[in-house]
């Protein structure tokens, strides 16, 4: 079973940065539309910002001007750049991806397992 695998998170001070990476498990085929999410305690999971397989951006109006998203469609990768964080930015990150495992099979959206990014003094 593929899994999507988040890295990069942690504590930082606020006006710091932090760069998180998703990647899979597993060798794939190819990684299509993709996004990064994230769920602070007791609220619900948000959208923070997504990109097409073309490159296509967007950003909840928190984070803009702050995060960056891309992607590096020969490694299947996608990261976040978060600079200037805020103690508000506090939550667990979620990456979800399109994926296809294989050429010939159909894309699946998958989740990862989530990486804490805590800013605090």
């Amino acid at each position: 079973q593929v899994q999507l695998v988040e890295s990069g998170g942690g504590l930082v001070q606020p006006g710091g940065s932090l760069r998180l990476s998703c990647a899979a498990s597993e060798r794939i085929f190819s990684i299509g539309s993709a996004g990064w999410y994230r769920q602070a305690p007791g609220k619900e999971r948000e959208l923070v910002a997504r990109i097409t397989t073309g490159g296509s951006t967007d950003y909840a109006d928190s984070v803009k001007g702050r995060f960056t998203i891309s992607r590096d469609n020969a490694e299947n990768t996608v990261s976040l750049q978060m600079n200037s964080l805020k103690p508000e930015d506090t939550a667990v990150y979620y990456c979800n991806a399109l994926i296809r495992r294989y050429s010939w099979s159909g894309p699946l959206y998958y989740w990862g397992q989530g990486t804490q990014v805590t800013v605090s003094s």
